[in-house]
């Protein structure tokens, strides 16, 4: 077992290595002086795999354990964040364990976030043990679906999770599908890192993304071919949590909120495609966008990508980009992953309302939301 201490509010310290879960799970409690858990999770995982089963094991091993809210649906709708959290209340708990992907990580932090505003209490500690490569847990924004279908968010620095487990053992229940969709929006995260107008992501940070990218192209391929080693998922939940390292407090607030990321929120919560899907389909056109209308500085960062990927350049930054671009269609496609809005029975004629919720402030004739537009037609 690996460990590691993050010096930032609120988070205490991140374990990984397969098999972690059992001295890490324990020491974790023992560090925030937490006595009673409630594991957050969704259906699928508590139904189809003996994953919270062992979580809960671990928990009763030490008296810990207080009780299992299973209901938490896709994009965290608001009506479960409810439901989970006077379920939270009613079991007594003074922590939160959340367990899977980044729907019950990002409702288990709308749900602390509603209890302190409720009563005005610091914001409850969190335990994330992600089961996906959304990297959800190291940030504290908290992404859900209000009554409308729409997706929304709140922040607090106080809200990241407090400990991290990555144990690659709890991921190979994980369909194929999801977990490789999820290594989508990692990659859309670190390209978004590196792609980040006005400095928001730091130079040390966007090399953590040069990483993150290196080895998800790597590493998820021949995951997809070795589903059961260990080894590779573990570097690519270390690649996750490169692509999103927590440091920056301005990155942590909003996340990796581009073009691609923008448009994935709102096809996700509106149409119900999974998380990763809305990357699979958004993140290679978007990035070809980027080779037109990026600052030149972002241009730099992005065309660099090629360089760590042992790509030869194309000889300018434009077509550096534009290659990014094919690459990452290609790595979709050799997934298995490539599919189309047709798909998702998303209509035509609501094109300019998502490009608008992506470009709020864009004039509607202007070249990059009728590029947008283009780039949404292209996924049909």
């Amino acid at each position: 077992m690996n460990w590691i201490r993050i010096i930032q509010p609120n988070t205490k310290e991140v374990y990984f290595g397969p098999g972690c879960l059992e001295t890490a799970l324990p020491k974790v409690l023992e560090r925030l002086g937490v006595k009673k858990a409630f594991i957050v999770t969704g259906r699928s995982l508590f139904e189809k795999t003996d994953i919270e089963k062992k979580v809960r094991a671990v928990l009763e091993k030490h008296d810990a354990y207080a009780a299992t809210y299973y209901g938490m649906r896709q994009h965290s709708p608001i009506a479960d964040i409810k439901d989970g959290l006077q379920q939270f209340k009613d079991s007594g708990a003074d922590v939160i364990v959340s367990l899977g992907g980044g729907s019950p990580i990002d409702a288990s932090k709308a749900m602390l976030y509603n209890l302190h505003k409720e009563t005005g209490d610091p914001v409850r500690y969190q335990i994330a043990i992600p089961t996906t490569l959304s990297a959800a847990e190291y940030t504290i924004y908290a992404g859900y679906t209000n009554e409308n279908g729409v997706k929304v968010g709140v922040g607090l620095q106080e809200m990241v999770p407090a400990g991290i487990i990555l144990d690659a053992e709890l991921t190979l229940g994980t369909p194929q599908r999801l977990w490789l969709s999820s290594g989508l929006r990692a990659l859309d995260h670190a390209i978004e890192s590196l792609d980040r107008a006005g400095g928001l992501t730091s130079i040390p940070l966007r090399y953590l993304a040069y990483g993150a990218l290196k080895d998800l192209f790597e590493y998820l391929p021949a995951c997809k071919a070795n589903p059961d080693d260990l080894e590779i998922r573990q570097r690519l939940q270390v690649a996750a949590w490169m692509s999103l390292f927590p440091n920056r407090i301005e990155l942590n607030q909003y996340g990796a909120v581009g073009l691609s990321h923008s448009l994935g929120h709102r096809l996700g919560a509106a149409y119900e495609i999974p998380h990763g899907i809305t990357s699979c389909l958004t993140l290679p056109p978007i990035i070809a966008v980027k080779a037109d209308f990026a600052t030149e500085d972002d241009k730099k960062w992005l065309a660099d990508t090629l360089f760590y990927l042992s790509v030869p350049s194309t000889g300018s930054r434009e077509g550096d980009i534009r290659k990014l671009s094919e690459l990452t269609y290609k790595l979709v496609e050799d997934l298995g992953l490539k599919s189309t809005l047709t798909e998702y029975n998303v209509p035509r004629e609501d094109l300019p309302k998502i490009a608008r919720h992506a470009l709020p402030k864009e004039p509607e004739d202007s070249p990059l939301f009728k590029r947008t537009i283009q780039a949404l037609e292209s996924l049909f």
